[in-house]
């Protein structure tokens, strides 16, 4: 049987919109998503939460969960249920090799 779409925990593509995330990921960049990472402490994920899907680093304090953006001109807010982590970044993708990366 054909499937035309990719299953719930395969990784996926995404660009990047805004500068929230500047410098580490520049407004138009792609970013490759793994649905079935683990998120940890400083990862990069990508969030369904409040009706809108965010692009943020996760950070923890204590049991509390905290979405923050890289560029200090935006604020960070914290995570309180209900949200659904959607994955995390495992690579940053670029036209030239020194704009790749792979995050863990």
């Amino acid at each position: 049987m054909a499937q035309d779409s990719c299953s719930a925990l395969e990784p996926y593509a995404l660009r990047v919109l805004g500068d929230s995330m500047e410098p580490e990921f520049a407004d138009g960049c792609v970013v490759i998503i793994d649905p079935g990472c683990v998120p940890r402490d400083g990862s990069y994920v990508v969030v369904e939460f409040a009706g809108d899907v965010f692009f943020r680093q996760l950070v923890f304090d204590g049991e509390r969960r905290f979405l923050k953006p890289l560029n200090p001109k935006y604020g960070g807010f914290e995570l309180t249920p209900p949200y659904t982590i959607r994955g995390g970044v495992v690579q940053r993708v670029g036209r030239r090799r020194a704009q790749r990366k792979h995050y863990q």
